[in-house]
């Protein structure tokens, strides 16, 4: 069974909804400023439009970059290591390593 895509209804580019819904995200951007930089761009649409975008697609991004981001650090073998510490017992800081 294929699986359907989530942007098979929608007249707008999967590109363009992605980058308005990004943009809204990642930066301190309202809606309305998306919807000038969009229409600067040459795509005109509204700002509810890129509320709907951002509450129907929102979720499915945030899950596919987490996705990315925890098979990137299996992939390279990612490891934290703690240098050096410090911690303060009864108000004296005591140095651990």
């Amino acid at each position: 069974m294929t699986k359907s895509s989530p942007f098979k209804y929608f007249k707008t580019s999967p590109e363009i909804i992605r980058l308005s819904v990004m943009l809204y995200v990642r930066f301190p951007l309202s809606l309305r400023h998306v919807e000038d930089l969009l229409h600067e761009r040459g795509v005109e649409v509204s700002h509810e439009t890129v509320r709907f975008w951002w509450h129907h697609f929102g979720p499915m991004f945030a899950s596919e970059i987490r996705k990315r981001r925890i098979q990137g650090m299996r992939s390279s073998r990612w490891r934290w290591h703690l240098d050096e510490m410090f911690v303060k017992i009864n108000g004296e800081m005591h140095y651990l390593w």
